[in-house]
């Protein structure tokens, strides 16, 4: 077995029989003859074969150097196929990109956006997972996460996806016929809420403005979700008010299903960031966030 201080040695004596002789492989690489000559010859003593067989008019092959030619040829070949394999990595974006999400964001955010690389990007696999928990992307193998704000940890970066998102308060008619119009954030107390409850157990409280200044209000009711979406549909279904962003119930309230209420108290709250590790993002991963950012 050739150690790997033959390489060199090896891949001389592969130039020499594709070439036809020392001086042409010389000339090719730029090298004197004597030094290949003297390589090829060493690369003998050490396999302990001869190789060549060297004549005054040609080079012929022995059939152990017949055999070791089409081996080392095929090995390097290979070796050639493999590095520009990895230009084209390096050219075109492929691969595995993990996303973790809400649904909300998938559905409203992502895919749209992203749809365009099934022609586009056709290597790059996307694998959009929902979560309403916040995950340690790095921990879970996950390349970036999408999350409401610009406030990460340390060491991430932050790239923005959407347009702030206004909040809004909602509920059936048949609610309002039962409970009343709410005027001001402090009359939410006489109707049942739907929570959003996050990872922890800990319930989101809604945050209002009310005279300038920002005002929470604790949901108090029977029915708590981890999903924008399934907050929105119990709404829906006459289960209590709900605070949810506005884009998810536009439709809703545009047709009466639902009706808006304390809108002049709603939040605005900060849109979607994708964020990833401030490392060399991958081709894969660049294309994404080329794709996404506005």
């Amino acid at each position: 077995m050739a150690k790997r201080e033959n390489y060199n040695d090896l891949y001389l004596f592969m130039l020499v029989v594709r070439e036809g002789s020392f001086t042409a492989a010389a000339q090719r690489l730029g090298l004197a003859q004597s030094g290949i000559s003297r390589s090829v010859r060493e690369l003998e003593e050490r396999l302990g074969v001869q190789l060549l067989v060297r004549t005054t008019r040609r080079l012929s092959l022995t059939q152990a150097g017949e055999q070791l030619y089409q081996t080392v040829a095929s090995g390097f070949d290979a070796l050639d196929q493999g590095l520009s394999t990895l230009a084209y990595y390096r050219n075109t974006p492929s691969g595995t990109v993990r996303i973790n999400a809400s649904q909300h964001a998938i559905d409203k955010l992502l895919l749209p956006k992203l749809a365009v690389f099934k022609r586009r990007y056709p290597d790059i696999r996307l694998e959009l997972i929902s979560e309403s928990r916040f995950v340690d992307i790095i921990a879970e193998r996950f390349d970036a996460g999408v999350r409401l704000g610009p406030e990460v940890g340390s060491g991430m970066v932050a790239v923005r996806i959407s347009p702030d998102m206004e909040m809004a308060v909602v509920g059936t008619p048949e609610h309002f016929r039962r409970y009343g119009f709410p005027q001001t954030p402090t009359d939410l107390v006489a109707h049942p809420c739907i929570a959003y409850q996050f990872g922890d157990g800990s319930l989101y409280a809604w945050e209002l403005n009310q005279d300038g200044k920002k005002i929470a209000h604790r949901p108090q009711g029977q029915w708590a979700f981890a999903d924008s979406y399934m907050e929105a549909k119990a709404a829906r279904l006459g289960l209590g008010l709900a605070y949810v962003p506005e884009e998810l119930i536009a439709d809703d309230v545009g047709q009466g299903r639902l009706i808006r209420v304390l809108q002049r108290y709603s939040l605005r709250l900060d849109g979607s960031f994708l964020y990833y590790p401030h490392r060399n993002a991958s081709p894969a991963l660049r294309a994404v966030i080329d794709t996404l950012r506005i």
